[in-house]
Protein backbone atom coordinates (compact mmCIF):
# COMPACT_ATOMS: atom_id res chain seq x y z
CA UNK A 1 0.00 0.00 0.00
CA UNK A 2 2.59 2.33 0.85
CA UNK A 3 4.11 1.56 -2.84
CA UNK A 4 1.57 2.32 -4.21
CA UNK A 5 1.15 6.27 -3.04
CA UNK A 6 5.03 6.16 -3.45
CA UNK A 7 4.23 5.22 -7.20
CA UNK A 8 1.49 8.09 -7.20
CA UNK A 9 3.70 10.75 -7.10
CA UNK A 10 3.24 14.01 -5.16
CA UNK A 11 -0.14 14.32 -6.23
CA UNK A 12 -1.00 11.45 -3.98
CA UNK A 13 -0.72 13.72 -1.01
CA UNK A 14 -3.53 16.04 -1.59
CA UNK A 15 -5.64 13.31 -3.01
CA UNK A 16 -5.33 11.19 0.48
CA UNK A 17 -6.04 14.42 1.89
CA UNK A 18 -8.97 14.92 0.25
CA UNK A 19 -9.95 11.66 1.12
CA UNK A 20 -9.78 11.51 4.71
CA UNK A 21 -11.66 15.21 4.69
CA UNK A 22 -14.58 13.81 2.47
CA UNK A 23 -14.56 10.67 5.26
CA UNK A 24 -14.65 12.92 8.36
CA UNK A 25 -17.53 15.54 6.63
CA UNK A 26 -19.77 11.99 5.66
CA UNK A 27 -19.61 10.91 9.01
CA UNK A 28 -20.17 13.93 10.61
CA UNK A 29 -23.20 14.45 8.96
CA UNK A 30 -24.37 10.98 8.96
CA UNK A 31 -24.17 11.20 12.68
CA UNK A 32 -26.14 15.12 12.61
CA UNK A 33 -28.90 14.13 10.32
CA UNK A 34 -30.35 11.55 12.63
CA UNK A 35 -33.98 11.83 12.25
CA UNK A 36 -34.21 11.02 15.85
CA UNK A 37 -31.72 14.29 16.20
CA UNK A 38 -33.63 16.02 13.85
CA UNK A 39 -37.32 15.32 13.30
CA UNK A 40 -38.50 12.92 16.47
CA UNK A 41 -41.90 11.90 15.89
CA UNK A 42 -42.76 11.66 19.76
CA UNK A 43 -41.57 15.37 20.13
CA UNK A 44 -44.22 16.22 17.06
CA UNK A 45 -46.78 13.92 17.88
CA UNK A 46 -46.61 15.55 21.98
CA UNK A 47 -46.72 19.22 20.54
CA UNK A 48 -49.76 18.45 18.02
CA UNK A 49 -51.97 16.54 21.26
CA UNK A 50 -51.35 19.34 23.43
CA UNK A 51 -52.15 21.96 21.31
CA UNK A 52 -55.06 20.40 19.44
CA UNK A 53 -56.35 20.33 23.02
CA UNK A 54 -55.31 24.10 23.70
CA UNK A 55 -52.51 23.43 26.23
CA UNK A 56 -50.10 25.55 24.72
CA UNK A 57 -47.70 25.84 27.50
CA UNK A 58 -47.62 22.22 27.52
CA UNK A 59 -46.62 22.33 24.32
CA UNK A 60 -44.07 25.01 24.80
CA UNK A 61 -42.53 23.56 27.35
CA UNK A 62 -42.42 19.82 24.98
CA UNK A 63 -40.70 22.12 22.60
CA UNK A 64 -38.31 23.46 25.15
CA UNK A 65 -37.07 20.30 26.52
CA UNK A 66 -36.34 19.28 22.98
CA UNK A 67 -33.08 20.41 21.35
CA UNK A 68 -34.19 19.60 17.57
CA UNK A 69 -34.57 21.53 14.51
CA UNK A 70 -38.67 20.88 14.67
CA UNK A 71 -38.74 21.91 18.46
CA UNK A 72 -37.56 25.33 17.10
CA UNK A 73 -39.90 25.31 14.24
CA UNK A 74 -42.63 24.50 16.11
CA UNK A 75 -41.79 26.85 19.15
CA UNK A 76 -41.95 29.48 17.04
CA UNK A 77 -45.62 29.13 15.63
CA UNK A 78 -46.84 28.77 19.31
CA UNK A 79 -44.89 31.82 20.38
CA UNK A 80 -46.48 33.72 17.05
CA UNK A 81 -50.07 32.30 18.17
CA UNK A 82 -53.21 34.65 18.02
CA UNK A 83 -51.39 36.38 14.92
CA UNK A 84 -52.77 36.31 11.41
CA UNK A 85 -51.61 32.92 9.85
CA UNK A 86 -49.84 35.41 7.20
CA UNK A 87 -47.68 36.35 10.21
CA UNK A 88 -46.90 33.11 11.87
CA UNK A 89 -46.03 31.42 8.52
CA UNK A 90 -43.90 34.05 7.75
CA UNK A 91 -41.33 33.68 10.75
CA UNK A 92 -41.71 29.50 10.64
CA UNK A 93 -39.94 30.27 7.20
CA UNK A 94 -37.29 32.34 8.57
CA UNK A 95 -36.73 30.00 11.18
CA UNK A 96 -36.98 26.86 8.88
CA UNK A 97 -34.49 28.68 6.40
CA UNK A 98 -31.83 29.05 8.94
CA UNK A 99 -32.46 25.26 10.24
CA UNK A 100 -32.15 23.69 6.56
CA UNK A 101 -28.90 25.78 6.19
CA UNK A 102 -27.50 24.14 8.92
CA UNK A 103 -28.81 20.91 7.80
CA UNK A 104 -26.67 21.14 4.42
CA UNK A 105 -23.39 22.23 6.39
CA UNK A 106 -20.43 20.29 5.39
CA UNK A 107 -22.34 18.81 2.52
CA UNK A 108 -21.26 20.81 -0.02
CA UNK A 109 -17.22 20.01 1.17
CA UNK A 110 -18.59 16.75 -0.21
CA UNK A 111 -19.31 17.83 -3.98
CA UNK A 112 -16.37 19.22 -4.30
CA UNK A 113 -14.08 16.53 -3.21
CA UNK A 114 -16.13 14.79 -6.12
CA UNK A 115 -15.32 17.01 -8.53
CA UNK A 116 -12.03 17.85 -7.81
CA UNK A 117 -10.77 14.29 -7.30
CA UNK A 118 -10.72 13.64 -11.03
CA UNK A 119 -8.76 17.03 -11.42
CA UNK A 120 -6.17 15.93 -9.44
CA UNK A 121 -5.92 12.65 -11.18
CA UNK A 122 -5.53 13.97 -13.85
CA UNK A 123 -2.35 16.09 -12.71
CA UNK A 124 -0.99 13.45 -11.78
CA UNK A 125 -1.54 11.30 -14.86
CA UNK A 126 -0.03 14.55 -17.03
CA UNK A 127 2.85 14.65 -14.46
CA UNK A 128 3.42 11.00 -15.18
CA UNK A 129 3.10 11.11 -18.53
CA UNK A 130 5.58 13.71 -18.66
CA UNK A 131 8.05 11.68 -16.93
CA UNK A 132 7.50 9.45 -19.03
CA UNK A 133 8.33 11.32 -22.39
CA UNK A 134 11.05 12.91 -20.60
CA UNK A 135 12.60 9.64 -19.79
CA UNK A 136 12.59 8.71 -23.66
CA UNK A 137 13.84 12.32 -24.81
CA UNK A 138 17.23 11.82 -22.21
CA UNK A 139 17.94 8.45 -23.55
CA UNK A 140 16.35 8.07 -26.98
CA UNK A 141 15.88 3.86 -28.24
CA UNK A 142 18.15 2.69 -25.41
CA UNK A 143 15.66 4.05 -22.76
CA UNK A 144 15.16 2.38 -19.20
CA UNK A 145 12.21 -0.07 -18.96
CA UNK A 146 11.87 0.98 -15.17
CA UNK A 147 12.05 4.71 -16.06
CA UNK A 148 9.19 4.43 -18.73
CA UNK A 149 7.29 1.91 -16.74
CA UNK A 150 7.67 4.29 -13.56
CA UNK A 151 6.14 7.02 -15.33
CA UNK A 152 3.35 5.08 -16.66
CA UNK A 153 2.75 3.71 -13.58
CA UNK A 154 2.29 7.48 -11.98
CA UNK A 155 0.20 8.43 -14.46
CA UNK A 156 -2.36 5.41 -14.06
CA UNK A 157 -1.80 5.31 -10.03
CA UNK A 158 -3.07 8.87 -10.05
CA UNK A 159 -5.87 8.56 -12.35
CA UNK A 160 -7.16 5.17 -10.15
CA UNK A 161 -6.79 6.90 -6.95
CA UNK A 162 -8.67 10.52 -7.67
CA UNK A 163 -11.52 8.38 -9.06
CA UNK A 164 -11.60 6.27 -6.00
CA UNK A 165 -12.07 9.12 -4.20
CA UNK A 166 -14.34 11.39 -6.30
CA UNK A 167 -17.05 8.55 -6.80
CA UNK A 168 -17.37 7.66 -3.53
CA UNK A 169 -17.74 11.29 -2.59
CA UNK A 170 -20.10 12.07 -5.18
CA UNK A 171 -22.39 9.10 -4.05
CA UNK A 172 -22.07 9.83 -0.42
CA UNK A 173 -23.31 14.00 -1.73
CA UNK A 174 -26.27 12.15 -2.91
CA UNK A 175 -27.07 10.56 -0.17
CA UNK A 176 -26.88 13.10 2.00
CA UNK A 177 -28.81 15.73 -0.20
CA UNK A 178 -31.69 13.61 -0.68
CA UNK A 179 -31.34 12.85 3.08
CA UNK A 180 -31.58 16.41 3.78
CA UNK A 181 -34.60 17.30 1.19
CA UNK A 182 -36.62 13.71 3.14
CA UNK A 183 -36.21 15.74 7.00
CA UNK A 184 -36.95 19.09 5.32
CA UNK A 185 -39.77 18.17 4.28
CA UNK A 186 -41.18 16.62 7.71
CA UNK A 187 -40.27 19.62 9.12
CA UNK A 188 -42.63 21.24 6.89
CA UNK A 189 -45.15 19.15 7.28
CA UNK A 190 -44.88 19.09 11.21
CA UNK A 191 -44.78 22.60 11.34
CA UNK A 192 -47.60 23.61 8.77
CA UNK A 193 -49.81 21.11 11.24
CA UNK A 194 -49.55 23.29 13.86
CA UNK A 195 -50.17 26.35 11.77
CA UNK A 196 -53.36 24.85 11.22
CA UNK A 197 -54.03 24.14 14.94
CA UNK A 198 -52.41 27.65 15.83
CA UNK A 199 -54.19 29.48 13.59
CA UNK A 200 -58.15 28.27 14.23
CA UNK A 201 -57.64 28.61 17.68
CA UNK A 202 -57.20 31.79 19.42
CA UNK A 203 -55.10 32.04 22.02
CA UNK A 204 -55.99 31.79 25.39
CA UNK A 205 -57.05 34.79 27.72
CA UNK A 206 -54.52 36.24 29.54
CA UNK A 207 -51.72 35.05 27.31
CA UNK A 208 -48.68 36.76 26.39
CA UNK A 209 -48.61 38.70 23.61
CA UNK A 210 -46.65 37.40 20.58
CA UNK A 211 -43.30 39.49 20.52
CA UNK A 212 -43.46 42.15 17.90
Amino acid sequence: MIQFLIDGGPVMVPIGGASVVALAAFFERLWALRRGRVAPRAVVQQVLEHAKNGRFNEARATCAASNSAVARLLEVALDWRGTVRSEVKERIEEVGEREAADLERWVWVLGTIGALGPLLGLLGTVGGMIVTFNSVRDTGSNGSVEEIAGGIAQALVCTFAGLTVAIPSLIAHRYLQSKIDALVGDLQEASLLLLDIVTQKKAPIGAVEAPQ
